[in-house]
């Protein structure tokens, strides 16, 4: 047992140290991606930066079906685009914060539920709840 424990710290370990520096840049593309998406109309390139869990079929919609039905409603709302359009712009300067497997970027109006929250899978940044 103490054997396994000791290759478990030695595994986590080294994936902590591995952590590509490249990181925030592709978290930053990764919500430029959805933002631009959800500027477009564009519900299949939305789900494509979603992570996984959340592209599934819901009430008989798919993940394009509701991401496109989300975007038109922010665009309709007043200010809808300009918030977005705001969140494009902020996107280069915020501050982007990475703790293991999730990093987090501060933009004036959060992507989804009230945050702007990704995970690290599939070698790519993925907007999560």
């Amino acid at each position: 047992m103490p054997a396994a424990l000791a290759a478990l710290a030695l595994a986590c370990s080294a994936a902590a140290s591995a952590e590509p520096a490249s990181w925030t840049p592709l978290l930053r593309t990764a919500a430029t991606k959805l933002i631009t998406a959800e500027l477009n109309g564009d519900g299949a390139t939305a789900c494509s930066v979603l992570y996984a869990p959340l592209t599934a079929t819901v009430d008989g919609r798919t993940c394009v079906q509701r991401w496109d039905a989300r975007s038109a409603r922010l665009l309709a709302a007043p200010g809808g685009a300009r918030r977005l359009r705001a969140d494009l712009r902020a996107v280069a300067t915020a501050t982007v914060t990475i703790d293991g497997l999730y990093g987090s970027i501060a933009l004036p109006h959060p992507l989804l539920g009230g945050q702007s929250r990704f995970y690290w899978t599939a070698n790519c940044w993925m907007l999560m709840r």
